[in-house]
């Protein structure tokens, strides 16, 4: 009662001055002495503009008075966030946008209020909210402390402190993704599909993807033991000294011992992160114009952004589909390519089982429309899209809340997309540096473009 008094006690006092000042104003000028001294008006009608200014300085104290005396603290028009508040922001949503409605076949209520008697700090409410979303059992929603979320924001804008490597869940084991190009991890030796087994000699049996990427993150110049166990050998211990990561996500130079007919341009895309991907493509395509035909490598491309995916996949379809997602409620949106192409010349795309998420969407999209042939292994599976939400506190949680499926409606998670060449590359390969995976999307292309036949598996 007393905060509307005086809200509605200033603005009335306002509309009142208002009200002479324009009554006394049109008063004034009406009167034959002051319709010939307009400037001694204008000195009145300012000094009742300052008498209305006065009393509204005083309320608008008087009101921010009893903000203070009631307890509300305003900061950048945001009201006091307790870490309860924090957790209760989570649960909503994912309760609104986690993909599967069942929460992974849970009464999600019961998490609402669970730890409101036990969370006093920020902390408290991280970890209340990291049990809360472990219960989904889905590896890809995740909460994001300051560091992490402030790590993940680097990584877009193309810079990190760690290995270089891309991390994941796979039935139940922490496994790499990719190796990023041109990092301490690559340079290690680690490859995609390796299990960790442990970080810093302990284990990594239940852990999940954002504590295990803690861990491997650090100080330039600090190192970090990894135990690596690969199919078919014996677990291996890597000690690998942290560096600041340079995201690079597009390079031409071509891997040692290829040569490439000088007809032909080669694209490394080792990232889709990269805010910049898209517009570094395409500058790239629009300078190659003479070449007849492209090999884009998405080898152990783990993925990143979905606009990138889209975009460049826009680049080289004239119409069509390109991929579509459905949401929680089954809503299904498809994003159709443009008219218009950058070039119609023919394509390669190599992959392998380390091409996950964004590289997935790009080459599906342009498998399922006859518009390249692929080349490579089997992709990793990775058909689920998370959306980024900023919380209090400079933390975030990413939240799955979409799957997606290729232009011909294949739903690729857990699955990956099959090469229309398979080729394996097998460690003594990586070892000699015998890239036969690109020389046989050399020789594919070659035959593409001589009007040769291509005998597809």
């Amino acid at each position: 009662m007393i905060l509307h008094f005086l809200l509605l006690n200033s603005f009335t006092v306002q509309f009142y001055f208002f009200f002479k000042l324009c009554y006394y104003e049109k008063k004034l000028l009406r009167e034959p002495f002051y319709k010939n001294n307009i400037y001694i008006c204008k000195v009145i009608k300012s000094i009742l503009e300052e008498i209305v200014r006065n009393i509204m300085k005083k309320s608008l104290v008087l009101f921010g008075a009893f903000l203070f005396l009631s307890g509300w603290v305003i900061r950048d028009n945001v009201f006091a966030y307790t870490p309860v508040d924090l957790y209760d922001n989570v649960w909503r949503l994912i309760n609104n946008k986690f993909v599967d409605q069942t929460n992974n076949d849970q009464d999600w209520s019961k998490w609402r209020h669970k730890y409101d008697d036990k969370i006093k700090t920020n902390e408290d409410a991280y970890i209340a909210i990291n049990t809360m979303i472990a219960s989904l059992n889905d590896p890809y929603t995740k909460f994001l402390d300051p560091k992490e979320f402030a790590d993940e924001n680097n990584s877009i804008k193309g810079s990190l402190k760690g290995i270089g490597i891309q991390i994941g869940v796979k039935e139940g084991k922490l496994m790499v993704i990719a190796p990023i190009e041109d990092t301490p991890a690559e340079k290690a030796g680690l490859l995609a599909d390796d299990e960790i087994l442990e970080i810093d000699g302990v284990s990594t049996k239940g852990i999940t993807v954002d504590k295990a990427a803690d861990k491997i993150r650090g100080k330039e110049g600090t190192q970090v033991t990894l135990l690596i166990k690969r199919k078919d050998t014996a677990p291996k211990s890597y000690t690998i000294t942290r560096a600041n990561i340079e995201i690079k996500s597009i390079t031409q130079k071509l891997p040692e011992g290829i040569n490439l007919p000088k007809d032909y341009c080669y694209i490394r895309l080792s990232s889709f992160i990269s805010r910049n991907a898209a517009s570094e493509f395409g500058s790239i395509l629009n300078n190659n114009k003479d070449k007849k035909g492209f090999i884009v490598d998405l080898r152990s491309n783990p993925g990143g952004l979905l606009t990138n995916a889209i975009y460049i996949s826009d680049m080289f379809l004239n119409g069509g589909t390109i991929v579509s997602t459905v949401d929680r409620d089954g809503y299904k949106e498809t994003q159709r390519a443009s008219s218009g192409i950058y070039t119609n010349k023919p394509m390669v795309i190599l992959i392998n089982k380390g091409s996950a998420s964004a590289s997935e969407i790009f080459s599906g999209a342009m498998k399922d429309n006859h518009r390249a042939i692929l080349v490579g292994e089997q992709s990793f599976g990775k058909g689920l899209v998370q959306e980024i939400n900023k919380l209090p506190y400079e933390s975030g949680v990413n939240i799955t809340i979409q799957k997606y499926l290729t232009p011909n409606g294949t739903d690729i998670n857990k699955k990956g997309i099959t090469p229309d060449i398979e080729v394996k590359l097998t460690e003594e390969d990586v070892k000699n540096k015998n890239d036969i995976q690109l020389k046989k999307a050399i020789e594919v292309l070659d035959k593409i473009t001589t009007g040769k036949s291509i005998a597809l598996e």
